[in-house]
């Protein structure tokens, strides 16, 4: 089945191609959808124009547009691209949240596509301990919760990471995987990058008591 795999760079979308190359699926395109404010209700913020080095590094073609992240507005404007390509079906991140993953349901609804979800309702601890044993390169790039400082951004997702994101959890009943936006990621290297990504310059933009680590520059290397 041909399909389109939606991109942020983040970890989980990142995780859901990858549990769809495994499954065969013929990935045709990446889509993003850059939003033009902070606080989109559906699409990654910080660095997600990082996506471009992303799709060169899986060489898969990216298909990109702008959106105005206004609740809904920033749905059809992913409706539209989607409906530009040839493809039977969307791939997306979704892992636990209700709105995210109907939305999308609904626009491949209204497409004829069918929505792929391969995160959908997994343990979130068996997630992050398959991103880290798969070789996954993740990285910390926004916190937005209560626990979450300004130590963990450029911190990356490992065993050690994953205990201290249990005992916040535990704590403050944060998600472990961030999917009620306690924290965001980026995917610097992963199981189908043939050359991985790396940063030659970022700065921490941090507002009382959150923040995210905004990347200025970056490029690609060999891996290994």
């Amino acid at each position: 089945m041909d399909v389109a795999a939606l991109i942020s760079g983040g970890k989980d979308s990142a995780l859901a191609l990858h549990q769809a190359l495994k499954r065969g699926y013929n990935v045709k395109y990446l889509v993003t959808l850059i939003p033009q404010r902070e606080d989109s209700w559906m699409f990654h913020y910080p660095n997600v124009e990082l996506t471009n080095l992303f799709a060169e590094a899986c060489s898969i073609p990216l298909v990109k547009a702008e959106t105005s992240g206004v609740k809904e507005k920033e749905l059809e404007d992913l409706k539209s691209l989607l409906n530009k390509l040839d493809i039977e079906g969307v791939v997306s991140g979704a892992i636990a949240s209700t709105y995210q993953k109907a939305r999308i349901d609904h626009i491949c609804v209204e497409l004829g596509l069918k929505s792929i979800t391969p995160l959908w309702h997994k343990d979130e601890k068996a997630l992050i301990e398959t991103l880290i044993s798969e070789g996954f390169s993740v990285i910390f790039t926004g916190v937005y919760a209560y626990g979450l400082d300004e130590k963990w951004l450029g911190r990356k997702l490992d065993q050690r990471a994953l205990r201290d994101l249990l005992a916040l959890s535990k704590r403050y009943g944060i998600s472990l995987v961030g999917e009620g936006g306690e924290y965001e990621t980026l995917v610097l290297d992963a199981p189908y990058f043939r050359k991985r990504i790396k940063i030659l310059r970022a700065r921490t933009i941090w507002r009382g008591e959150s923040g995210y680590l905004l990347v200025e520059d970056a490029c690609l290397e060999d891996k290994g």
